[in-house]
């Protein structure tokens, strides 16, 4: 599954030639009125509620509307999408909270960069906020194509190694 989690404004990228590929986009949005023309804003993305929605793909509660469910207990066994099975892809500083907590949470947090901002990614790494840096490079063996895929097998590799380690224990 894949998701979005933008301070970019959400009809733009729904409505982006990638936007279809997505199970949930979160992102800032606009209350409409009648006539179509937007009055006030809906829902606002920024760096410090970021977080929230990564629970909310953790937990598996995607409704926005639902602050109960999302802010009660609940046991990382019984969690959707564990964060050790998660990839945080961020380009910018609005994503540290979340590629932090994805990284803490076992999972792994790549931080991409353009050449103006390479620097920031050096020191996410080296501060070790993140798991790994490349260029914003998507194509097929780019080193960002190839550590997206690296991860994943690495991901299913540990699954299949937990479930033979508790076979037999349940």
């Amino acid at each position: 599954e894949h998701y979005i989690i933008s301070s970019g404004v959400k009809e733009i990228i729904e409505g982006s030639i990638i936007g279809i590929n997505f199970k949930k986009i979160y992102a800032s949005e606009f209350y409409y009125d009648e006539k179509g023309y937007a009055v006030w804003p809906k829902i606002a993305i920024n760096y410090t509620n970021k977080t929230q929605f990564l629970k909310r793909i953790n937990k598996g509660i995607l409704d926005v509307s639902d602050d109960y469910s999302i802010n009660k207990t609940m046991d990382d066994a019984d969690k959707r999408i564990p964060m050790s099975n998660m990839i945080y892809i961020g380009d910018g500083i609005t994503d540290v909270p979340c590629m932090k907590l994805t990284k803490d949470g076992g999972g792994v947090s790549i931080a991409v960069y353009t050449d103006k901002s390479q620097k920031v990614a050096k020191d996410l790494y080296k501060d070790a906020r993140i798991n790994y840096m490349a260029k914003a490079d998507y194509q097929e063996n780019s080193k960002m194509d190839i550590l997206v895929k690296k991860t994943i097998d690495a991901m299913v590799i540990t699954e299949e190694l937990n479930h033979l380690a508790n076979e037999d224990i349940n």
